[in-house]
């Protein structure tokens, strides 16, 4: 039996479902048979539930949940203690309220969170798709939350798919299907699936096969499989839920994952939950003001067991005939519960608060708005705004982040001539996107007109905007055929590219008469080579504006093996489609037919007929663009409409059309492509081998339309093309012509580096047809494995790839973001430390540094280029060596390192990493180039955990993932690259500008508002409990308090609890304009100035001087007088409340009106609260009896002259330091 899973290094065993099935069975659920019936009402149902709770569920839920933390138990102990009459402080219902109130202020913020996933849930299983009934032997409509495994499920183009299904039928002749994947990974380019190979073209409703498939996993780009006679299932075959059918009018499959089984459910991670450096900090400090509760309650305990061992006179006690030493354990819980407000129990609650306060200002700062994109910035992470402020080392991918990603052909070498492109590099200089384009399409414009009304069609249903991920869906407009439709990579800057004027010239010979009658040059033939593997070599789909976007052919990532063979030479279908029109060229005068350049084999007679039924839409565009009759043609209708998967491949396939070089159309078998002088010839695909890291490089099969010889078309990495491009046999003996292109090429590329272009190598191959007849057997195994499928496909490429010819090389230009440079510079004086982790070349990478002033001038550039990895020790040693020489010399402005990914794996081992860490410290910056994804990451996490920093990683692509996760913040750029980045990260934003606002001014107010919040919370809840203490040597350590029990539990939970969330939600200590213009100010985060231990015990100190003086002024005030108990705890109550406000006005950097009424009014609500409670209380806190109490206090003279006096000296210190 073949294996379903890939085995998993340190695993015994292959996964199992819930029922430990090592795989899944699916049928029909049609099916008779009971058993099968049985196992598939035990796969999970397509209904989708995000939210935590239930309605019965909720309350013990949520306080297990909140029974996690060790604040809440240590309350709950407390106020259970409470009830034991032995140590009882106070009455019992009181001691209840803090905790019952920060409970329920939790509960309630849950539940609101958790509502507004129920009603997204409610909308996603609510919406309708056509289920086939067997009752009603029909297709009905069903809501997503009633399709069950096994289902049949027909959807039309612009619907969603509600489950993962196998597709087993497309209303294409070839079976093909096109999905738009928005939803599921951000990636608006269309991508191929394809029916189930060898399935007959039935009704669906009678496919009883088995399908053995593999468990519900999160691997968006893996399915394994088989059904019958082990025909192979593979990830083509597979529809994902949350994406969007284009271009098919038609499509049936069978339901394989439903619900929570689905990829796009088991990648649904949710909110990202991080632990901020700032709360580890603060964990800490509780814990000393529990050792300081301790310390403070043993005292109290002892000094009791002692006054009672030592009281003679005993008259006035109760008897009792506890020891002292008992009595003193009784009292040491006494004061736990007394002193309990010394663990400020609602910090936690107003940290949230703040936190989601926070966010709400970044995500509202119309700074981050984009408006072209439409979109603004994302905070994913809730808990971690804090460490935007505290970052130390920032590590940047480059294309998409500092790059604009919108990749444009600038110049090229052919056969090793180089073409400059003068007047293409005058273009971009002076090249200003058009205005209106931006400011009138929004990204969700852009999105939805990239679907233009299926009008043809009878699409019952229009697209929605499923976000599956976030939890968060929202209608879409429906498309208007008014609207422009856009495509990804096809912006007028990437489109109107310049020709070269000597490549014209050379080409305009193909379009001579004379050309067709005299051999071709072997430069000329290397040239018309080049631009078809540009037009070709790719997976673009094509279309034009006045066609559906339905009719679109796109290409499979694996032909099919066999298509149907025909006996037609290309030249006679070229000859008789030229007879449709007029042959394109350079020239404004016609082209003449070109002339039959050999014999001919006989052809198939309907063929020409057969790619008219393939592709209608793209010969009635060959017909209008070539002056065919027809009807007459809109305006812009010759215009073609490519979506690529990569800014490079439509870079390139612009440069071809450039050159009159066009791919024009495209079926499952076979390109339309247009060439010069040669007209739309008929071009057929044989295998398409798509690009993988691995290999780094893509490959297209065909059949030469003019040679009739199998020829492989590959472009790629210049690292690999030119190491696979060997000179063929015999060319070096005669002229030694392809030695003298590589050459020639090389110099150029290195020339093209320099510039920060982007560069890739473009070669072909000739097969004999004995030796492609021996790699097709080998490959057509490959493709119908099922076991190891991707390791033999990638096995099989690579043996065809060798011995290539190479072609020329290209030079793609990626402009620098706006105000990247500035950003940087603004970073490294702000003393944050940027490395730049790219996979380009060093050349490139380096150009791209200088641009962006990474490197200076003045700076010395390190290179570690090695081939061993003691070279790599030596070199390391011998650099380290030169920058101290340089550290110690005046006049040195900085060291900048460049490694490249061969010294990397290197330097990341075991015994070299520690001295590659203390050279890239010394250094100013870093970059990394030729890097991969796992390197990116291990860089980032040897910085962070081995330096002890806080570290950023900020990327747009799925290569920088591993990173952003890794690193304290992961920043995500929703670019050119799909969403992958987004969702990994912490915050999104869509410019790398956007980077110095976040962390200069955003980080460094939610840094230090959250620490100068914190810290006064201790300082209140110390200052408060220590008039408690004091007053316990006055009392014989009794446990008496000389107040109330109401104002005691309310003092810290409600009179002061406003002030502290309004100071950490509104205070700046800097204006966002100073923190731009003054950078340095950014670096009192990053050393954790605001929140240092010796802040905090700063703190404790002056709310240890601040209590002595409140509670001893009012002493000695009162000293000698007839006043009792709570008269004497009046005048201190009021003090303590005037100073802690008071207080935060000296601390505070901002007053406002709001902060004038907040803390006036708790001032008015402490004050208002005493004199009611006063007046209508008369047993209200037994056994004392406050009634009348504040009232007749707040009658004397000697109450405000004691709080005045009381409230100066307190704040006298803390306001002289200040000034």
């Amino acid at each position: 039996m073949y294996s379903l899973e890939r085995p998993v290094q340190g695993q015994s065993s292959c996964p199992k479902d819930r029922l430990g099935r090592k795989r899944r069975t699916v049928v029909s659920s049609l099916t008779e048979d009971e058993e099968l019936t049985e196992i598939l009402k035990s796969y999970s149902s397509n209904k989708v539930t995000t939210t935590k709770y239930s309605f019965l569920s909720f309350i013990p839920k949520n306080l297990f949940e909140q029974l996690h933390r060790f604040a809440n138990i240590y309350f709950i102990f407390l106020a259970a203690l409470n009830f034991v009459p032995v140590v009882n402080a106070f009455q019992p219902e009181i001691s209840i309220i803090p905790i019952l109130l920060v409970l329920a202020v939790t509960a309630v913020k849950d539940l609101w969170e958790d509502y507004r996933k129920h009603k997204s849930d409610k909308f996603i299983n609510g919406l309708v798709c056509e289920i086939y009934s067997r009752k009603r032997q029909m297709y009905v409509d069903q809501r997503w939350q009633d399709v069950h495994v096994g289902d049949f499920v027909r959807l039309s183009c612009n619907e969603i798919i509600p489950a993962d299904m196998l597709l087993l039928y497309s209303s294409d002749p070839h079976g093909v299907c096109y999905i738009e994947t928005a939803n599921l990974d951000g990636e608006t380019n269309l991508k191929q699936r394809q029916v189930v190979r060898d399935l007959p073209r039935q009704v669906c409703e009678n496919f009883h096969s088995r399908i053995e498939c593999e468990n519900p996993n999160n691997d968006l780009s893996r399915f394994r499989g088989f059904i019958k006679a082990r025909v192979g299932l593979h990830n083509n075959n597979l529809l994902l839920r949350s994406c969007t059918i284009r271009n098919t009018e038609t499509v049936i499959g069978i339901v394989v994952y439903a619900g929570h089984e689905t990829k796009a459910m088991k990648n649904n991670n949710g909110p990202r939950y991080k632990r901020s450096k700032l709360e580890r900090r603060l964990n800490v400090d509780v814990l000393w003001s529990v050792v300081l509760l301790v310390i403070m309650c043993l005292t109290a305990a002892i000094g009791h067991g002692l006054w009672l061992r030592n009281l003679k006179d005993t008259s006035f006690l109760i008897p009792d005939t506890t020891s002292p030493a008992l009595s003193g354990f009784y009292l040491f819980w006494t004061m736990i519960i007394v002193l309990q407000v010394l663990i400020p129990i609602s910090l936690y609650v107003s940290i949230e608060i703040v936190k989601l306060c926070q966010i709400f200002f970044i995500q509202n700062d119309v700074d981050f708005y984009n408006e072209y994109m439409d979109s603004r910035i994302q905070c994913r992470a809730l808990n971690i705004t804090e460490d935007l402020g505290q970052i130390q080392y920032v590590f940047s991918d480059k294309t998409g982040t500092l790059t604009e990603n919108k990749m444009v052909f600038r110049r090229c070498t052919i056969a090793g001539v180089e073409y400059p492109h003068e007047e293409n590099a005058r273009r971009l200089e002076v090249y200003k996107e058009d205005e209106a384009m931006g400011c009138s399409h929004t990204l969700k414009s852009r999105a939805s007109a990239k679907s233009l009304s299926c009008k043809s069609l009878s699409c019952n249903r229009s697209s929605v905007s499923l976000h599956t991920l976030t939890g968060h869906s929202e209608g879409e407009e429906s498309p208007s055929p008014t609207l422009p439709q856009h495509s990804a990579f096809s912006s007028p800057m990437e489109k109107d590219i310049v020709p070269d004027p000597f490549l014209v010239q050379k080409l305009n010979c193909l379009s001579s008469p004379l050309f067709l009658l005299r051999d071709a040059s072997m430069e000329l033939t290397y040239i018309v080579d080049f631009f078809m593997a540009l037009a070709i070599c790719n997976t673009v789909v094509v279309s034009s504006p006045n066609q559906p976007r339905h009719v679109r052919f796109g290409l499979p990532r694996f032909s099919t093996l066999s298509p149907p063979h025909t006996t037609e030479s290309p030249r006679s279908f070229t000859r008789r489609l030229f007879s449709r029109g007029k042959a394109a060229s350079f020239t404004p005068s016609p082209s003449p037919t070109p002339t039959k350049l050999g014999t001919e084999p006989d052809g198939e007679p309907n063929l020409e007929d057969k790619m008219l039924h393939l592709n209608p839409g793209a010969w009635s565009v060959l017909e209008n663009s070539n002056g065919g009759e027809g009807p007459p043609s809109e305006p812009g209708a010759d215009e073609l409409i490519y979506e690529a998967e990569s800014p490079d491949e439509a870079a390139l396939v612009h440069a071809a059309r450039a050159y009159r070089c066009t791919l024009q159309g495209r079926s499952l078998e076979r390109l339309l492509v247009e060439l010069p002088g040669m007209g739309s010839l008929a071009v057929r695909l044989l295998h398409i081998l798509p690009f993988d890291s691995t290999r780094k490089r893509m490959s297209v099969v065909v059949r030469h339309p003019l040679t009739n010889q199998v020829v492989v078309y590959t472009k790629g990495a210049d690292s690999v093309i030119m190491d696979l491009a060997e000179s063929p046999k015999g060319a070096e003996q005669s002229d030694g012509r392809q030695g003298h292109i590589r050459e020639q090429t090389q110099k150029h590329l290195d020339n093209y580096a320099r510039e920060g272009l982007r560069t890739l190598c473009i070669a072909k191959k000739v097969l004999e047809e004995e030796e492609y007849d021996i790699w097709l057997k080998r490959h057509a195994f490959a493709e119908t494995s099922i076991e190891n499928r991707e390791e033999l496909l990638l096995e099989s490429a690579q043996r065809l790839e060798t011995n290539l010819t190479l072609l020329g090389a290209t030079g793609i230009v990626d402009r620098l973001q706006e105000e990247v440079p500035e950003t940087i510079e603004a970073l490294q004086r702000a003393g944050v430390k940027v490395w730049v982790l790219t996979g380009d070349k060093q050349e490139t990478a380096i150009n791209i540094a200088c641009a962006c002033k990474l490197l200076r001038t003045t700076d010395q550039l390190l290179t570690a280029n090695c081939d061993s990895k003691e070279a790599c020790k030596a070199l390391l040693l011998e650099l380290r060596t030169e920058v101290e020489r340089g550290e110690a010399a005046e006049g040195t402005s900085g060291f900048t390192l460049v490694v490249d990914g061969h010294t990397l794996d290197f330097a990341l081992q075991e015994d070299l990493k520690g001295d590659f860490l203390e050279l890239s410290r010394r250094c100013r910056a870093v970059v990394c180039c030729r890097s991969t994804p796992l390197q990116k990451s291990h860089v980032v996490q040897l910085v962070r955990d081995q330096l002890r920093v806080m570290t950023l990683a900020i990327g747009d692509g799925a290569n920088d993932v591993s990173m952003i996760q890794v690193a304290d913040v992961g920043i995500g750029i929703s670019g050119q690259e799909g969403m992958q980045a987004v969702m990994s990260s912490d915050f999104a934003i869509s410019r790398f500008k956007h980077l110095r606002k976040l962390l200069l001014v955003h980080g460094h107010w939610c840094y230090t508002r959250l620490a100068n919040m914190i810290l006064y919370f201790f300082y209140k809840n110390v200052m408060y409990v220590n008039l408690l203490f004091w007053y316990q040597f006055f009392c014989g350590f009794s446990g008496s308090v000389m107040t109330n029990s109401w104002v005691l539990i309310f003092f810290n939970l409600l009179f002061t609890s406003a002030p502290p969330l309004l100071y950490g939600i509104l205070d700046k200590d800097v204006s966002a304009d100073t923190l731009i213009k003054l950078p340095e100010l950014y670096k009192s985060g990053q050393n954790s100035k605001a929140y240092l231990p010796s802040t905090f015990w700063l703190t404790m100190l002056d709310a240890l001087y601040q209590s002595l003086v409140c509670f001893f002024i009012p002493y000695f005030a009162y000293a000698g007088s007839d006043a009792d108990m709570l008269s004497f705890g009046s005048p201190i109550n009021a003090s303590a409340l005037l100073i802690i406000l008071l207080h935060q006005v000296i601390e505070s950097r901002t007053l406002t009106w709001l902060h004038v009424l907040v803390l006036v009014g708790s001032a008015l609500f402490y004050f208002s609260f005493t004199l009611v409670f006063s007046v209508v209380c008369v047993t209200c806190s037994p056994p004392t009896n406050p009634l009348g109490v504040d009232k007749l206090q707040m009658s004397q003279p000697l109450f405000y002259g004691v709080c005045a006096l009381t409230t100066v000296l307190a704040l006298l210190p803390r306001y002289t330091h200040q000034q």
